[in-house]
């Protein structure tokens, strides 16, 4: 029942789940469940709550592109539902990278609204060197002067004093989005850089965004969209060596 699945099956003791294009199994929270609806479009379900059958991917959007245009995924999800009546929407892979966002930015509205999450560089830079925070992020605009010089203190702050757990990295990620759009989220003014100082929350979050990264494409390093990977490559050959050629 791994390839379809109700929200009530997904709540068991294995967590893993198998990618109906690659055949590759991982954690829920590392896949992108994708939900049919009684009119048989499948639409996404990043926060895996949508009611009925469900069928999950790992692939990035590139390769999810590749495999709509191909009537690879159509074919994966008729196979995973058990019917002939899919309807994959057009802008699927958009729809599914501005759900990713939006999870993503909703958490970190709710951390600020329960004040683990700092804003303002001189504020950061404090904390960061008190060995007070444990996620540092830089929006995509933010400045190689200012981003260096809050990530110099991320790293002299070493460890979170407070709590005794290691920080969730070393230094600050840098986001998909400008400052505009982090301003907006957070209803507040110029938001350039963000500290989050709860590690258990800060862990989340990461991986949120290391989910939405993953399937944009988008390296948190250089700010850049990344050249495909040689997993990425590997998938997209999975994705054609799956049994899925001569579906249609």
């Amino acid at each position: 029942m791994e390839d379809n699945e109700t929200v009530n099956d997904e709540l068991t003791i294995d967590s893993s789940r198998r990618c109906i294009l690659t055949g590759d199994k991982d954690s829920r929270d590392c896949l992108i469940r994708l939900a049919l609806a009684p009119d048989g479009s499948v639409h996404p379900d990043v926060r895996a709550r949508a009611p009925g059958r469900g069928a999950w991917i790992s692939v990035d959007r590139t390769t999810l592109d590749q495999a709509i245009a191909k009537g690879k995924l159509k074919a994966a999800l008729q196979r995973a539902f058990k019917t002939s009546q899919i309807v994959i929407l057009p802008d699927l892979s958009t729809r599914i990278t501005e759900a990713l966002q939006q999870q993503f930015l909703n958490q970190l509205g709710i951390e600020a609204r329960a004040g683990r999450l700092l804003t303002g560089s001189e504020r950061i830079a404090d904390s960061c060197r008190a060995g007070h925070i444990a996620l540092l992020l830089h929006a995509s605009d933010a400045g190689e002067d200012g981003q260096g010089k809050l990530d110099y203190a991320f790293r002299v702050g070493g460890k979170n004093k407070g709590t005794g757990q290691a920080v969730i990295s070393e230094k600050g990620l840098i986001l998909p989005v400008d400052r505009m759009i982090l301003s907006l989220a957070l209803g507040r003014g110029n938001v350039v850089h963000i500290a989050l100082t709860a590690p258990t929350t800060a862990d989340r979050i990461k991986h949120s965004l290391m989910r939405w990264c993953r399937f944009i494409g988008w390296n948190w390093d250089t700010d850049a969209c990344v050249e495909k990977t040689q997993d990425q490559r590997l998938s997209l050959e999975k994705c054609e060596g799956f049994g899925l050629a001569d579906e249609r």
